[in-house]
Protein backbone atom coordinates (compact mmCIF):
# COMPACT_ATOMS: atom_id res chain seq x y z
CA UNK A 1 0.00 0.00 0.00
CA UNK A 2 1.60 0.68 -0.96
CA UNK A 3 -1.21 0.16 2.25
CA UNK A 4 4.53 -1.72 -0.92
CA UNK A 5 5.28 1.10 -3.72
CA UNK A 6 4.52 -0.24 -4.03
CA UNK A 7 7.29 0.75 -5.49
CA UNK A 8 7.57 -0.58 -2.25
CA UNK A 9 5.08 -2.64 -0.75
CA UNK A 10 2.83 -0.42 0.58
CA UNK A 11 3.97 2.13 -1.18
CA UNK A 12 2.21 3.18 -4.02
CA UNK A 13 1.39 6.99 -3.86
CA UNK A 14 -0.46 5.64 -0.96
CA UNK A 15 -4.16 7.23 -1.44
CA UNK A 16 -4.15 4.89 -4.16
CA UNK A 17 -2.79 7.45 -6.43
CA UNK A 18 -3.36 7.27 -10.02
CA UNK A 19 -3.18 6.44 -6.30
CA UNK A 20 -2.49 3.64 -3.52
CA UNK A 21 -4.16 0.18 -0.26
CA UNK A 22 -3.26 -0.58 -0.13
CA UNK A 23 -3.54 -0.44 -0.63
CA UNK A 24 -3.28 -0.18 -2.18
CA UNK A 25 -4.58 -0.21 -0.92
CA UNK A 26 -2.93 -1.42 0.08
CA UNK A 27 -1.73 1.33 2.17
CA UNK A 28 -3.78 3.37 -0.05
CA UNK A 29 -5.57 5.96 2.73
CA UNK A 30 -2.74 6.00 4.19
CA UNK A 31 -2.33 2.76 4.95
CA UNK A 32 -3.60 -0.91 4.25
CA UNK A 33 -7.38 1.26 3.39
CA UNK A 34 -8.73 -2.57 4.99
CA UNK A 35 -11.40 -2.51 6.81
CA UNK A 36 -15.15 -2.58 6.35
CA UNK A 37 -16.72 0.49 8.79
CA UNK A 38 -19.18 -0.35 11.42
CA UNK A 39 -21.37 2.62 11.63
CA UNK A 40 -24.52 1.74 9.95
CA UNK A 41 -26.31 -1.17 8.09
CA UNK A 42 -25.47 0.96 5.21
CA UNK A 43 -21.96 0.43 5.13
CA UNK A 44 -20.88 -1.48 2.48
CA UNK A 45 -19.67 -5.36 2.64
CA UNK A 46 -16.19 -5.04 1.88
CA UNK A 47 -14.86 -2.14 0.87
CA UNK A 48 -11.51 -3.03 1.81
CA UNK A 49 -11.57 -5.24 -1.43
CA UNK A 50 -8.79 -2.50 -2.28
CA UNK A 51 -8.28 -1.02 -5.96
CA UNK A 52 -9.59 -2.72 -9.26
CA UNK A 53 -10.64 -5.59 -6.82
CA UNK A 54 -14.54 -6.83 -7.89
CA UNK A 55 -17.05 -9.41 -6.55
CA UNK A 56 -17.35 -12.93 -7.90
CA UNK A 57 -20.26 -11.98 -9.23
CA UNK A 58 -19.23 -8.99 -10.94
CA UNK A 59 -21.50 -6.83 -8.61
CA UNK A 60 -20.56 -3.05 -7.44
CA UNK A 61 -21.56 -3.00 -3.32
CA UNK A 62 -19.69 0.21 -3.32
CA UNK A 63 -21.44 1.95 -5.93
CA UNK A 64 -24.53 0.44 -5.11
CA UNK A 65 -24.27 1.86 -1.76
CA UNK A 66 -23.62 5.18 -2.55
CA UNK A 67 -26.46 5.82 -4.74
CA UNK A 68 -28.19 4.55 -1.74
CA UNK A 69 -26.56 7.20 0.56
CA UNK A 70 -27.12 9.62 -1.98
CA UNK A 71 -30.76 9.20 -2.13
CA UNK A 72 -31.26 9.04 1.75
CA UNK A 73 -28.90 12.31 2.07
CA UNK A 74 -30.99 13.89 -0.90
CA UNK A 75 -34.25 13.00 1.53
CA UNK A 76 -32.45 13.78 4.70
CA UNK A 77 -29.57 16.34 4.21
CA UNK A 78 -29.57 16.60 7.86
CA UNK A 79 -28.88 13.20 8.24
CA UNK A 80 -25.07 12.95 10.06
CA UNK A 81 -24.64 9.73 10.15
CA UNK A 82 -25.43 9.24 5.88
CA UNK A 83 -23.27 12.04 5.17
CA UNK A 84 -20.48 10.70 7.32
CA UNK A 85 -21.06 7.21 5.82
CA UNK A 86 -21.16 8.85 1.97
CA UNK A 87 -18.10 10.34 2.66
CA UNK A 88 -16.43 7.38 3.88
CA UNK A 89 -17.39 5.77 0.82
CA UNK A 90 -16.27 8.60 -1.45
CA UNK A 91 -12.44 8.00 -0.24
CA UNK A 92 -12.98 3.83 -0.72
CA UNK A 93 -14.27 4.67 -4.18
CA UNK A 94 -11.29 6.99 -5.38
CA UNK A 95 -8.98 4.09 -4.29
CA UNK A 96 -11.14 1.76 -6.23
CA UNK A 97 -11.45 3.40 -8.95
CA UNK A 98 -8.23 5.62 -8.86
CA UNK A 99 -10.08 8.22 -9.24
CA UNK A 100 -9.16 11.32 -7.27
CA UNK A 101 -12.58 13.60 -7.63
CA UNK A 102 -13.74 11.72 -5.49
CA UNK A 103 -11.31 13.60 -2.65
CA UNK A 104 -13.24 17.14 -2.86
CA UNK A 105 -16.50 15.73 -2.98
CA UNK A 106 -15.72 13.39 -0.09
CA UNK A 107 -14.39 16.72 2.00
CA UNK A 108 -17.54 18.34 0.99
CA UNK A 109 -20.29 15.72 2.62
CA UNK A 110 -18.04 14.61 5.43
CA UNK A 111 -17.63 18.53 6.49
CA UNK A 112 -21.24 18.84 5.94
CA UNK A 113 -21.45 15.65 8.46
CA UNK A 114 -19.72 17.59 11.22
CA UNK A 115 -21.41 20.99 10.94
CA UNK A 116 -24.84 18.93 11.76
CA UNK A 117 -22.74 17.03 14.60
CA UNK A 118 -19.64 17.65 15.84
CA UNK A 119 -19.20 16.09 19.10
CA UNK A 120 -20.22 12.41 18.74
CA UNK A 121 -19.69 11.78 15.02
CA UNK A 122 -16.59 9.27 15.15
CA UNK A 123 -17.79 8.01 11.54
CA UNK A 124 -17.31 11.58 10.35
CA UNK A 125 -14.16 12.32 12.24
CA UNK A 126 -13.09 8.86 10.85
CA UNK A 127 -13.55 9.31 7.21
CA UNK A 128 -11.53 12.65 7.40
CA UNK A 129 -8.71 10.53 9.18
CA UNK A 130 -8.97 8.20 6.01
CA UNK A 131 -9.54 11.55 3.32
CA UNK A 132 -6.58 13.11 5.01
CA UNK A 133 -4.02 9.93 4.94
CA UNK A 134 -5.70 9.35 1.24
CA UNK A 135 -4.28 12.80 0.18
CA UNK A 136 -0.96 12.29 2.19
CA UNK A 137 -1.97 14.44 4.96
CA UNK A 138 -0.53 12.57 7.59
CA UNK A 139 -0.39 14.90 10.55
CA UNK A 140 -3.88 16.21 9.89
CA UNK A 141 -5.32 12.29 9.35
CA UNK A 142 -3.56 11.41 12.87
CA UNK A 143 -5.61 14.51 14.76
CA UNK A 144 -8.85 13.36 12.99
CA UNK A 145 -8.18 9.38 13.99
CA UNK A 146 -7.14 10.54 17.74
CA UNK A 147 -10.40 12.02 18.14
CA UNK A 148 -12.65 9.48 16.48
CA UNK A 149 -10.93 7.25 19.21
CA UNK A 150 -11.87 9.14 21.64
CA UNK A 151 -15.31 8.87 20.89
CA UNK A 152 -15.35 5.09 20.15
CA UNK A 153 -12.27 3.32 21.61
CA UNK A 154 -14.25 -0.13 21.16
CA UNK A 155 -14.29 0.51 17.44
CA UNK A 156 -11.22 -1.87 15.57
CA UNK A 157 -11.22 -0.16 12.80
CA UNK A 158 -10.77 3.91 14.74
CA UNK A 159 -7.68 1.87 15.85
CA UNK A 160 -6.41 0.52 11.87
CA UNK A 161 -7.15 4.55 11.00
CA UNK A 162 -4.80 5.14 13.75
CA UNK A 163 -1.89 2.95 13.35
CA UNK A 164 -2.04 4.01 9.37
CA UNK A 165 -1.25 7.28 10.28
CA UNK A 166 1.76 6.28 13.39
CA UNK A 167 3.35 4.24 10.58
CA UNK A 168 3.46 6.63 7.74
CA UNK A 169 4.52 9.56 10.42
CA UNK A 170 7.46 7.43 11.58
CA UNK A 171 6.03 6.47 14.80
CA UNK A 172 6.78 3.11 14.61
CA UNK A 173 6.16 2.03 17.92
CA UNK A 174 2.67 3.74 18.55
CA UNK A 175 2.00 2.12 15.37
CA UNK A 176 2.51 -1.28 17.15
CA UNK A 177 0.74 -0.58 20.06
CA UNK A 178 -2.51 0.53 17.79
CA UNK A 179 -2.30 -2.57 15.38
CA UNK A 180 -2.30 -4.99 19.06
CA UNK A 181 -5.68 -2.96 19.89
CA UNK A 182 -7.21 -3.39 16.88
CA UNK A 183 -6.17 -6.83 16.84
CA UNK A 184 -7.50 -7.62 20.27
CA UNK A 185 -10.81 -6.53 19.70
CA UNK A 186 -11.70 -7.97 16.19
CA UNK A 187 -8.66 -10.22 15.07
CA UNK A 188 -9.50 -10.77 11.06
CA UNK A 189 -8.01 -10.10 8.12
CA UNK A 190 -7.73 -6.08 8.22
CA UNK A 191 -5.83 -6.32 11.74
CA UNK A 192 -3.66 -9.61 11.04
CA UNK A 193 -2.80 -7.59 7.53
CA UNK A 194 -1.37 -4.42 9.64
CA UNK A 195 0.18 -6.83 12.20
CA UNK A 196 1.75 -9.06 8.80
CA UNK A 197 3.09 -5.10 7.70
CA UNK A 198 4.40 -4.47 11.06
CA UNK A 199 6.53 -7.38 11.50
CA UNK A 200 7.88 -6.85 7.92
CA UNK A 201 8.82 -3.54 8.54
CA UNK A 202 11.29 -5.04 11.06
CA UNK A 203 12.55 -7.34 9.04
CA UNK A 204 10.83 -10.58 10.41
CA UNK A 205 10.01 -11.59 7.10
CA UNK A 206 8.87 -15.15 8.91
CA UNK A 207 6.07 -13.39 11.97
CA UNK A 208 5.32 -11.16 8.39
CA UNK A 209 4.14 -14.35 6.24
CA UNK A 210 2.98 -15.92 9.19
CA UNK A 211 0.34 -13.71 10.16
CA UNK A 212 -0.67 -12.98 6.49
CA UNK A 213 -1.44 -16.56 6.19
CA UNK A 214 -3.97 -15.87 9.18
CA UNK A 215 -5.55 -13.03 7.81
CA UNK A 216 -6.20 -14.99 4.60
CA UNK A 217 -7.86 -18.16 6.66
CA UNK A 218 -9.56 -15.23 7.95
CA UNK A 219 -11.06 -13.96 4.96
CA UNK A 220 -14.60 -13.81 5.13
CA UNK A 221 -15.10 -13.28 1.08
CA UNK A 222 -13.16 -13.59 -2.54
CA UNK A 223 -12.06 -9.96 -2.33
CA UNK A 224 -10.46 -10.44 1.26
CA UNK A 225 -9.28 -13.66 -0.14
CA UNK A 226 -7.25 -12.11 -3.30
CA UNK A 227 -6.41 -9.19 -1.09
CA UNK A 228 -4.44 -11.22 1.33
CA UNK A 229 -3.13 -13.25 -1.53
CA UNK A 230 -1.77 -10.26 -3.51
CA UNK A 231 0.29 -9.35 -0.05
CA UNK A 232 1.50 -13.05 0.42
CA UNK A 233 2.73 -12.77 -3.69
CA UNK A 234 4.12 -9.84 -2.77
CA UNK A 235 6.04 -10.77 0.28
CA UNK A 236 7.34 -13.90 -1.81
CA UNK A 237 9.02 -11.79 -4.62
CA UNK A 238 10.34 -9.14 -2.20
CA UNK A 239 12.16 -11.93 -1.10
CA UNK A 240 13.57 -13.43 -4.49
CA UNK A 241 11.13 -16.00 -4.66
CA UNK A 242 9.36 -15.32 -7.77
CA UNK A 243 8.05 -19.06 -8.46
CA UNK A 244 5.66 -18.56 -4.79
CA UNK A 245 4.90 -15.16 -6.10
CA UNK A 246 3.21 -16.90 -8.61
CA UNK A 247 1.45 -19.39 -7.31
CA UNK A 248 0.15 -16.77 -4.87
CA UNK A 249 -1.03 -14.41 -7.06
CA UNK A 250 -2.60 -17.07 -9.38
CA UNK A 251 -4.78 -18.61 -6.50
CA UNK A 252 -5.99 -15.31 -5.81
CA UNK A 253 -7.20 -14.63 -9.49
CA UNK A 254 -9.25 -17.61 -8.56
CA UNK A 255 -10.92 -15.87 -6.12
CA UNK A 256 -11.44 -12.73 -7.91
CA UNK A 257 -10.22 -12.86 -11.78
CA UNK A 258 -9.11 -9.83 -13.40
CA UNK A 259 -8.20 -8.29 -10.15
CA UNK A 260 -5.31 -5.32 -10.65
CA UNK A 261 -3.03 -5.91 -7.75
CA UNK A 262 -2.93 -9.29 -8.54
CA UNK A 263 -2.70 -8.71 -11.79
CA UNK A 264 0.40 -6.33 -11.22
CA UNK A 265 2.29 -8.37 -8.77
CA UNK A 266 1.99 -11.32 -11.21
CA UNK A 267 3.32 -9.51 -14.08
CA UNK A 268 6.25 -8.78 -11.62
CA UNK A 269 6.71 -12.46 -10.90
CA UNK A 270 6.75 -13.19 -14.91
CA UNK A 271 9.23 -10.47 -15.60
CA UNK A 272 11.77 -11.83 -12.85
CA UNK A 273 11.30 -16.02 -14.41
CA UNK A 274 12.23 -14.37 -17.89
CA UNK A 275 7.98 -14.57 -19.12
CA UNK A 276 8.10 -11.26 -20.47
CA UNK A 277 5.56 -11.53 -23.06
CA UNK A 278 3.01 -12.70 -20.23
CA UNK A 279 4.09 -9.86 -17.83
CA UNK A 280 3.75 -7.14 -20.19
CA UNK A 281 -0.07 -8.14 -21.13
CA UNK A 282 -0.57 -8.51 -17.22
CA UNK A 283 0.56 -5.42 -16.41
CA UNK A 284 -1.57 -3.71 -19.17
CA UNK A 285 -4.23 -5.60 -17.68
CA UNK A 286 -3.91 -4.64 -14.61
CA UNK A 287 -3.27 -0.56 -15.86
CA UNK A 288 -6.40 -1.02 -17.65
CA UNK A 289 -8.25 -2.21 -14.77
CA UNK A 290 -6.80 0.67 -12.81
CA UNK A 291 -4.23 3.25 -13.90
CA UNK A 292 -2.46 3.57 -11.02
CA UNK A 293 0.98 5.77 -10.97
CA UNK A 294 2.64 2.62 -10.26
CA UNK A 295 1.27 0.00 -12.90
CA UNK A 296 2.49 2.79 -15.77
CA UNK A 297 5.73 3.45 -13.93
CA UNK A 298 6.32 -0.68 -13.76
CA UNK A 299 5.10 -1.37 -17.38
CA UNK A 300 7.06 1.53 -18.79
CA UNK A 301 10.50 0.20 -16.82
CA UNK A 302 9.82 -2.82 -17.72
CA UNK A 303 9.51 -1.90 -21.82
CA UNK A 304 12.69 0.31 -21.02
CA UNK A 305 14.60 -2.63 -19.86
CA UNK A 306 13.63 -4.82 -22.93
CA UNK A 307 14.61 -1.76 -25.03
CA UNK A 308 11.59 -0.38 -26.14
CA UNK A 309 12.12 2.91 -25.40
CA UNK A 310 9.29 4.18 -27.07
CA UNK A 311 6.47 2.42 -25.19
CA UNK A 312 8.20 3.14 -22.40
CA UNK A 313 8.41 7.19 -22.84
CA UNK A 314 4.40 6.77 -23.47
CA UNK A 315 4.31 5.70 -20.24
CA UNK A 316 6.55 8.17 -18.31
CA UNK A 317 4.12 10.49 -20.03
CA UNK A 318 1.18 9.04 -18.38
CA UNK A 319 2.48 8.96 -15.27
CA UNK A 320 3.47 12.75 -15.55
CA UNK A 321 -0.11 13.29 -16.72
CA UNK A 322 -1.48 11.23 -13.66
CA UNK A 323 0.53 12.95 -11.04
CA UNK A 324 -0.50 16.27 -12.13
CA UNK A 325 -3.84 14.89 -11.63
CA UNK A 326 -3.63 13.77 -8.05
CA UNK A 327 -1.98 17.33 -7.10
CA UNK A 328 -5.29 19.09 -8.42
CA UNK A 329 -7.07 17.04 -6.68
CA UNK A 330 -5.21 17.83 -3.43
CA UNK A 331 -2.74 15.02 -3.05
CA UNK A 332 0.40 15.63 -1.72
CA UNK A 333 3.35 14.23 -4.00
CA UNK A 334 5.70 11.98 -2.31
CA UNK A 335 8.26 8.93 -2.53
CA UNK A 336 7.22 7.72 -5.56
CA UNK A 337 7.35 10.56 -7.99
CA UNK A 338 10.82 11.69 -6.14
CA UNK A 339 12.09 8.27 -7.22
CA UNK A 340 10.71 8.92 -10.76
CA UNK A 341 12.14 12.24 -10.86
CA UNK A 342 15.67 10.96 -9.49
CA UNK A 343 15.61 7.90 -12.00
CA UNK A 344 13.97 9.50 -15.19
CA UNK A 345 13.78 12.79 -15.07
CA UNK A 346 14.67 16.08 -13.50
CA UNK A 347 17.25 15.24 -10.67
CA UNK A 348 16.62 18.85 -8.82
CA UNK A 349 12.62 18.40 -8.97
CA UNK A 350 13.28 15.02 -7.41
CA UNK A 351 15.52 16.50 -4.52
CA UNK A 352 12.18 19.28 -3.63
CA UNK A 353 9.50 16.30 -4.12
CA UNK A 354 11.86 14.12 -1.78
CA UNK A 355 12.74 16.92 0.79
CA UNK A 356 9.12 18.08 0.90
CA UNK A 357 7.84 14.29 1.30
CA UNK A 358 10.14 13.64 4.45
CA UNK A 359 8.29 16.52 6.17
CA UNK A 360 5.04 15.18 5.59
CA UNK A 361 5.47 11.52 5.81
CA UNK A 362 8.65 11.04 7.45
CA UNK A 363 8.29 7.25 6.58
CA UNK A 364 11.41 4.86 5.40
CA UNK A 365 10.19 5.01 1.69
CA UNK A 366 10.33 8.87 2.35
CA UNK A 367 13.71 8.73 3.85
CA UNK A 368 15.36 6.19 1.05
CA UNK A 369 13.95 8.30 -1.55
CA UNK A 370 15.43 11.38 -0.02
CA UNK A 371 19.04 9.64 -0.02
CA UNK A 372 18.40 8.15 -3.72
CA UNK A 373 17.33 12.25 -4.74
CA UNK A 374 20.34 13.77 -2.81
CA UNK A 375 22.80 10.85 -4.97
CA UNK A 376 21.39 11.95 -8.06
CA UNK A 377 22.24 15.39 -7.20
CA UNK A 378 25.96 14.80 -5.75
CA UNK A 379 25.01 15.50 -2.32
CA UNK A 380 26.57 11.93 -1.28
CA UNK A 381 27.96 12.29 2.41
CA UNK A 382 24.22 13.48 3.52
CA UNK A 383 22.73 10.57 0.94
CA UNK A 384 24.36 8.41 3.44
CA UNK A 385 23.21 9.38 6.68
CA UNK A 386 19.85 9.55 5.03
CA UNK A 387 19.87 6.26 3.81
CA UNK A 388 21.27 4.87 6.97
CA UNK A 389 17.83 5.96 8.65
CA UNK A 390 15.86 4.52 5.91
CA UNK A 391 17.39 0.85 7.06
CA UNK A 392 17.39 2.02 10.65
CA UNK A 393 14.32 -0.81 11.19
CA UNK A 394 15.61 -3.80 9.75
CA UNK A 395 13.47 -3.71 6.84
CA UNK A 396 14.61 -6.42 4.38
CA UNK A 397 14.36 -4.04 1.08
CA UNK A 398 16.49 -4.56 -1.95
CA UNK A 399 15.90 -1.31 -3.46
CA UNK A 400 16.73 0.62 -0.33
CA UNK A 401 19.87 -1.51 -0.04
CA UNK A 402 21.10 -1.04 -3.91
CA UNK A 403 20.73 2.59 -3.38
CA UNK A 404 22.78 2.70 -0.52
CA UNK A 405 25.29 0.57 -2.41
CA UNK A 406 25.52 3.06 -5.13
CA UNK A 407 26.07 5.67 -2.86
CA UNK A 408 28.79 4.58 -1.04
CA UNK A 409 30.08 3.25 -4.44
CA UNK A 410 30.04 7.31 -5.35
CA UNK A 411 32.34 7.97 -1.58
CA UNK A 412 34.88 5.55 -3.06
CA UNK A 413 33.51 2.97 0.10
CA UNK A 414 34.76 -0.25 -2.15
CA UNK A 415 33.88 -2.39 0.30
CA UNK A 416 30.72 -1.07 1.82
CA UNK A 417 28.95 -0.75 -1.61
CA UNK A 418 29.56 -4.48 -2.15
CA UNK A 419 28.07 -5.76 0.47
CA UNK A 420 25.09 -3.42 -0.04
CA UNK A 421 24.76 -4.68 -3.63
CA UNK A 422 25.66 -8.29 -2.44
CA UNK A 423 22.63 -7.86 0.04
CA UNK A 424 20.18 -6.20 -2.35
CA UNK A 425 20.47 -8.88 -4.61
CA UNK A 426 20.59 -11.77 -2.08
CA UNK A 427 17.05 -10.33 -0.70
CA UNK A 428 15.43 -9.94 -4.22
CA UNK A 429 17.78 -10.47 -7.41
CA UNK A 430 15.13 -9.56 -9.60
CA UNK A 431 14.06 -6.25 -7.29
CA UNK A 432 13.61 -4.06 -10.32
CA UNK A 433 14.43 -4.61 -14.25
CA UNK A 434 16.72 -1.58 -14.47
CA UNK A 435 18.68 -1.28 -11.42
CA UNK A 436 19.12 -5.39 -10.43
CA UNK A 437 21.60 -5.41 -13.59
CA UNK A 438 22.91 -2.60 -12.36
CA UNK A 439 23.55 -3.52 -9.08
CA UNK A 440 25.18 -7.00 -10.95
CA UNK A 441 27.53 -4.83 -13.55
CA UNK A 442 28.66 -3.00 -10.36
CA UNK A 443 29.69 -5.76 -8.56
CA UNK A 444 30.99 -7.63 -11.60
CA UNK A 445 33.09 -4.48 -12.29
CA UNK A 446 35.57 -4.40 -9.31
Amino acid sequence: MQLRQLPTRRGFLLAATVVIVLAAALFLAGGLGLSPWSVSQSAPSTPEASAGRGSATGADPLAADISTLQDRARRNPRDPVALGTLGLNYVQQAKITADPTYYPKAEEVLRRSLTLDSTDNFAAMGGMAALEAARHNFSQGLSWAKRAVAINPYNATLYGTLADAYTQLGRYSEAADAVQKMVDLKPGTPSLARASYAAELRGDTTTARTDMQRALQSAGSPADRAFARYYLSEMAFNNGDADQALTDAEQGLRAVPNDAPLLQIKARAEAALGKNTEALTDLARAGQRLPLPEYVLQLGELYQSLGRTKQADQQYDIFRAEQKLFAANGVTLDSDAALFEADHGDHKQALALARKSLKSRPFLDSQDALAWALHTNGQDEEALTVSDKALALGTRNALFHYHRGMIQQSLGNTDAARDDLTKALAINPHFNPLHAPKARAALTAR
